[in-house]
């Protein structure tokens, strides 16, 4: 398999040398000093801006890029609806975004993205196998229910626009973030130890309960709760027939009616609320919501379930418009966010990088015991603001990286009758 030229091999003053040059002179110096000056200035007017959901796309992650790479980023948080739109519409107002392995799906071969050469990224190496093989270190195949992310990370040309079933030379995007979930609960308020997915539909739960409403993943969720409690059982729940959808749907109608759920939330701040208020004691949550809730100093657990955990993941993806020297800037903040500060911030919430061993150098020992080992926190932990999140002695729900992210059962899926699901699944929602 051939490779494109990496400009940093080639003989002469190429601009990603130039590049190179100017910002290992001017990181973290708070003086643009390098050589050349022409270079220097023009990387000080460099402005990216990085768009996201507001758990990734956080400002102080900017202002840390800026201060070590020598030029500005401006972070952009939008709710993923929101964020999938502005990707369609108005992708040349973004530089770099945090992709959702399922938005792909929506994006390559629509000229919103570009292609990464895998060259040029510094920590490929270190990028964990789920993503770059589809399997775990030990040599396990990963799940390949709904859209896993090794199905969509490569493209099959420099053009992008489509995917490729194995490796080559170009990526769709840059593997940043990933996690195992499950379902949040309020252990003080459940009355009773939660084991399965099938709780979340357990009648003794009526009138509190909730789902996202987003149907790539409340849908997930929905499918490992029918099965898990024995009404259907799926050929791939990540990616359903139209009976399946139509059989699925017709149970939750009927789950419905009968007052089950309290709330279809949006927003990560509703899943938030909900679960503060103790008027949702068992829903979908993300763990930064968990920690969230932690922080008011209510309990709060993201349950491991016997029947394993959803798994999703973002790319840092590089929009088409981008070229010259603001591509360049691109794909050195892509090395950056993969090289710790940005994995060890977004650790505290409890997500994880996908180049993880960088991250260890921006963690402390405890803190790398209780997010990534699984040990007993051996002191207060904060979450990513400062804020006393973890009390000493707690362990992590789901215990260590692999014991977590070895367990999916199935990943946040486009399916192939995804216009079809969305709309059965807002009837339900609305009805």
């Amino acid at each position: 398999m051939s490779k494109p030229i990496d400009e940093g091999q080639a003989k002469g003053p190429t601009r990603r040398r130039l590049l190179k040059a100017t910002i290992g002179a001017t990181a973290g110096s708070g003086a643009l000093t390098g050589f050349p000056t022409i270079w220097a200035q023009n990387i000080r007017d460099i402005t990216l801006q990085h768009a996201g959901p507001p758990v990734t796309a956080i400002p102080q992650i900017a202002e840390q890029a800026g201060k070590d790479l020598g030029f500005t980023v401006r972070m952009q948080a939008s709710e993923n609806a929101d964020l999938l739109n502005r990707f369609l519409s108005q992708s040349s107002a973004i530089d770099v975004a945090d992709v959702s392995i399922t938005f792909l799906k929506y994006l390559v071969g629509r000229n919103v993205l570009q292609t990464i050469p895998v060259s040029k990224l510094k920590y490929w190496d270190q990028t964990i196998p789920v993503f770059t093989k589809g399997e775990y270190p030990d040599g396990r195949k990963a799940s390949t229910e709904g859209l896993a992310p090794y199905g969509v990370l490569y493209a099959t040309t420099e053009e992008g626009k489509a995917f490729a079933p194995g490796p080559t030379a170009w990526v769709t995007g840059m593997p940043s973030v990933t996690n195992a979930d499950t379902l949040g609960i309020r252990p003080d308020l459940t009355g009773r130890p939660i084991t399965s997915w099938a709780d979340l539909l357990d009648p003794a739960f009526k009138g509190k309960a909730a789902l996202q409403d987003q149907p790539t993943i409340g849908i997930i969720d929905v499918a490992m709760a029918v099965q898990a409690r024995g009404s259907m059982t799926y050929g791939n729940k990540g990616n359903m027939t139209r009976a399946e959808i139509d059989k699925t749907i017709a149970l939750m109608m009927e789950i419905k009616r009968s007052g089950q759920f309290r709330s279809f939330w949006t927003t990560f701040d509703q899943s938030v609320n909900l679960m503060a208020s103790g008027e949702v004691v068992i829903q979908s949550m993300w763990s930064p919501a968990v920690s969230a809730v932690r922080t008011r100093g209510i309990p709060c657990t993201f349950q491991p379930l016997k029947e394993g955990y959803r798994g999703w993941g973002y790319n840092l993806g590089l929009m088409k418009h981008l070229t010259g020297l603001k591509r360049d800037c691109a794909i050195e903040y892509a090395n950056w966010y993969a090289s710790g500060f940005q994995g060890a911030f977004i650790a505290r919430q409890g997500y994880y990088s996908a180049q993880p061993e960088t991250v260890k150098k921006f963690v402390t020992p405890a803190e790398w015991d209780y997010w990534y080992d699984g040990k007993p926190a051996a002191t207060d932990l904060p979450d990513p603001f400062g804020k006393p999140a973890i009390k000493p002695g707690e362990v992590r729900d789901g215990g260590a990286f692999w014991q977590r992210m070895g367990n999916i059962a199935v990943w946040n899926s486009v399916m192939d009758e995804d216009r079809y699901l969305t709309r059965k699944w807002n009837e339900f929602i609305t009805s």
